[in-house]
């Protein structure tokens, strides 16, 4: 039988009682119409799945107690920082659900030269919430306790900044020096992290590329053909997680 597990993002401990928040309340009572007695499972992204039951549930609030507590690793060993160009509103969705089953541990949205999505303010505050709610959803359904990292967007001139304690850094290029097998003895195995460097819809611009080679960027070819930037980024965390990571069987 599946257990339904919910986010909510506050501190957890076996033999509490609590108040479920308004979202995952509404997620787990009216949306999947768990009643009092029923069991879910809480997590906060400490890496532990909290057990718990519901023991009060009406119009005004629903309160769980918590009942036992378990780490969770599933967490793969390699630690991949997705670096993706801003895409347009169900794709960047897709990219970061994806990316968070795909088990991928940070993402840095940046802003390059032809993103066609420019945030700021107000808007930029709503698209960065949206974004974690995605990562959050993403990690109830495919079991992670610990959620991506989401930094703020960053510009691509910021890249080495952003990237600076990554040992090996590689963005998708047809030309480039190194296919995947390639990489062998290069790929930290002890938690060090792997930057992919993903374009948005209109590809990396060469000012874009400059700032990436003075990055440490290298050159990554990953097959025959084109991939849009929703499948660019995914093929190559799947490829990575297969060769090097924990998809490796």
């Amino acid at each position: 039988m599946r257990v339904m597990r919910a986010h909510i993002d506050l501190p957890l401990a076996v033999g509490t009682q609590l108040v479920l928040p308004e979202a995952a309340a509404a997620h787990l009572v009216r949306v999947l119409r768990l009643r009092e007695g029923d069991a879910c499972v809480l997590f906060n992204g400490d890496g532990r799945d909290y057990h718990a039951r519901i023991v009060a549930a009406d119009r005004r609030r629903t309160m769980v107690e918590v009942t036992g507590a378990e780490a969770v690793d599933n967490e793969s060993p390699l630690r991949i920082t997705l670096v993706q160009g801003i895409a347009r509103g169900e794709k960047m969705d897709l990219i970061l659900q994806k990316a968070a089953e795909l088990g991928v541990a940070r993402i840095v949205p940046v802003d390059a030269e032809r993103t066609e999505v420019r945030l700021d303010g107000a808007r930029l505050a709503r698209r960065i919430a949206h974004w974690q709610g995605v990562l959050v959803a993403a990690c109830e359904q495919c079991g992670r306790a610990r959620i991506p990292v989401l930094d703020a967007p960053a510009p691509i001139a910021a890249i080495a900044e952003a990237t600076a304690d990554a040992r090996l850094r590689l963005t998708l290029d047809p030309q480039g020096p190194h296919a995947l097998p390639d990489l062998a003895g290069r790929v930290p195995d002890d938690g060090g992290e792997v930057v992919l460097a993903i374009g948005p819809e209109g590809g990396w611009a060469p000012r874009d590329r400059d700032h990436l080679r003075a990055a440490g960027f290298e050159g990554l070819r990953l097959g025959p053909r084109v991939l849009r930037t929703e499948t660019a980024g995914l093929a190559a965390i799947a490829a990575l997680q297969v060769l090097y990571g924990d998809l490796r069987g």
